[in-house]
C-alpha cells in the first residue's frame, strides 16, 4: 500500500474504499457493537483519553465516526462535538440515536467544514487503515487545517497480527507518524492501547497522539 503516492489521491472516497459502506456494513457494526458489549468490553477508553487531553467544553471532531458511539459520549460529558462519516447509513443510525450530537457526511480527504476549528480530532475505531490507498497524507492535511493551533490528533488502530481489521491497509505507526509531520504535527505520546499500556513494538495495537504546530507554513 502507497501510504503518499498523490497520483491515487481522491479516486475513491476515504472511507468507503475498503467495502466498509452500506447498510450491510451497519448491520454488522451493531451487532460486533452489542458482542462488545456483551462481552464486558471497555467502550468508553477512548472517550477518556479525549476528555483527558481536550476537557469540557472543547470542540471535538470525531473523523470516521461510524454511527456515533464515541462522539455520544463526548456529547453526554459536555464536549460540542461534530461527528463525521463517509457513509450515510452509519451518519443516519447517529442522526437518530443521537439528535444531540452534529453529523455531518463527508469524505475526510475533502473535508471542508467552513468556520469550524477544533481543539482535538479523533481517529478511532481503525478508521486509519481503512482510508483509501493514498489518502492519508491528504486526509491529515484536511484534519490539521481544521485543528486550532496546539490542538492534538488522536489516533488508534490495529498494526499487527490479529489485531488489523480483514480487509484492512498495515499501516505502520513509523510511516503514520512521517505523514503526520510533513502534515504539521508534532509527535507527543504512543501507547498499545487505549488504555495507555506502554508501546513496545510486538504491540498489536497502537495509540497515538499528537499536536498541531502554531503554524501550517
Amino acid at each position: 500500500v502507497r501510504l503518499d503516492d498523490p497520483a491515487n489521491t481522491g479516486t475513491l472516497a476515504g472511507e468507503v474504499a475498503r467495502n466498509t459502506a452500506g447498510p450491510a456494513v451497519v448491520i454488522s457494526f451493531l451487532i460486533a457493537g452489542a458482542a462488545m458489549i456483551a462481552g464486558g468490553a471497555d467502550l468508553d477508553a477512548e472517550a477518556r483519553v479525549v476528555l483527558e487531553l481536550a476537557p469540557p467544553p472543547s470542540r471535538v471532531l470525531d473523523a470516521g465516526c461510524g454511527t456515533g458511539r464515541i462522539a455520544a459520549t463526548l456529547t453526554r460529558a459536555g464536549c460540542d462535538v461534530v461527528g463525521v462519516d463517509a457513509d450515510p447509513h452509519m451518519i443516519g443510525v447517529a442522526d437518530e440515536t443521537d439528535p444531540a450530537t452534529t453529523h455531518v457526511v463527508a469524505d475526510l480527504s475533502t473535508l471542508e467544514l467552513p468556520g469550524q476549528a477544533f481543539d482535538l480530532v479523533l481517529l478511532a475505531g481503525n478508521v486509519v487503515p481503512y482510508l483509501a490507498d493514498g489518502t492519508l497524507h491528504v486526509v491529515l492535511k484536511r484534519l490539521a487545517a481544521h485543528l486550532r493551533p496546539g490542538g492534538h490528533l488522536v489516533a488508534g488502530w490495529g498494526v499487527e497480527g490479529a489485531e488489523i481489521p480483514r480487509g484492512a491497509a498495515r499501516v505502520r505507526p513509523e510511516d503514520y507518524d512521517r505523514l503526520a509531520h510533513a502534515a504539521g504535527f508534532t509527535a507527543a505520546d504512543r501507547w498499545a492501547t487505549w488504555d495507555r499500556h506502554p508501546w513496545s513494538p510486538t504491540a498489536g495495537y497502537v495509540v497515538m497522539t499528537h499536536r498541531r504546530a502554531a503554524s501550517l507554513g
